[in-house]
């Protein structure tokens, strides 16, 4: 379902994990069920699949268009489907987006490239999105990385030209700080106004909602859908003593996952989490991730008890 007006995009989109056999081959029907139940709460929009959450860097292109095929068969005739596209060189990009498209996505999600890191040449940046939209005609999502990402996060001048791209039409902003956050909303809005911001940092939902944003591309709506939207409309509705009330569950899955060393456990955290839930039938990880100590499979356990979840 592709939106036709600017104000179509806003809302939250769980950012769906790729649900795996022990042998590490897709779980089809279980990536099915996951998006379905994801998206069933009211106030869900739409999913982004393929995202990092998806584990978009170690799965082929082949598993990358088969995810966008289910996702599509699964919501796509009422909800909005956000794939992403993350490949280290533009001609592969072009590849995976046309796959995306060809599997009926509503928009793509253009990752940086991890060599962005050390090419760092904004003319470049600009060409790798350029191309894809010129390849595709595709609505697209820009994606603002963490600060503590090096290099990958663009400065907001950069964000800003990004988004007077034809066809942009939002931003996943993962800045994962406050004023970065800021900074980045504020470039982005004065250069094309109509470019929807979405405040992506889990762990900072709260302080970036009331600064203001159009929604969230968030992994941990995976597990907590209903009290992500509820942190949303509180804000909308300055409703501030019930948006901390639900900052208060949000938070502490928040840090659990993503806010504790080391980061890169943090899908096979995620995936921990939803099979201790019985959302998926298996946690694994494609390698080299996982699986993850017993010690670590405990404590998660204990914060899905303390948020009332388990």
């Amino acid at each position: 379902m592709t939106p036709t007006d600017p104000e179509g995009w806003d809302g939250i989109y769980p950012s769906t994990v790729t649900p795996l056999h022990p042998d590490f081959s897709m779980d089809e029907a279980a990536l099915a069920r996951h998006t379905e139940a994801v998206t069933a709460p009211d106030g869900i929009v739409g999913v982004l699949c393929n995202g990092h959450a998806g584990e978009n860097v170690y799965l082929s292109r082949a598993e990358k268009k088969r995810v966008a095929e289910i996702t599509v068969a699964a919501i796509g005739a009422g909800k909005i489907v956000v794939c992403g596209i993350n490949a280290e060189n533009t001609e592969d990009a072009v590849l995976h987006a046309r796959d995306a498209m060809a599997a009926g996505a509503d928009a793509l999600m253009v990752f940086a490239p991890n060599g962005f890191a050390l090419l760092h040449d904004p003319a470049a940046i600009v060409r790798h999105h350029r191309a894809i939209i010129e390849a595709t005609g595709a609505k697209l999502f820009l994606f603002q990385g963490s600060v503590h990402a090096g290099r990958v996060n663009c400065p907001p001048a950069l964000l800003a030209e990004l988004a007077t791209l034809p066809g942009v039409v939002g931003v996943k902003e993962g800045s994962w700080e406050t004023a970065a956050y800021e900074a980045s909303r504020r470039a982005v809005r004065e250069a094309a106004p109509h470019v929807r911001v979405m405040a992506s940092g889990d762990e900072h939902l709260l302080s970036c909602y009331v600064l203001g944003s159009e929604g969230s591309l968030v992994s941990l709506a995976d597990i907590i859908p209903e009290e992500i939207v509820a942190l949303d409309r509180a804000v909308r509705a300055s409703d501030l003593a019930a948006a901390r009330r639900q900052h208060e569950v949000v938070y502490p899955l928040a840090r659990a996952i993503y806010g504790t060393a080391p980061g890169g456990w943090a899908n096979a955290r995620l995936k921990i989490c939803l099979h201790l839930l019985g959302r998926i039938p298996c946690p694994a990880t494609k390698p080299p991730v996982g699986p993850l100590p017993e010690a670590e499979v405990s404590r998660l356990r204990t914060v899905l008890r303390s948020a009332g979840l388990l």
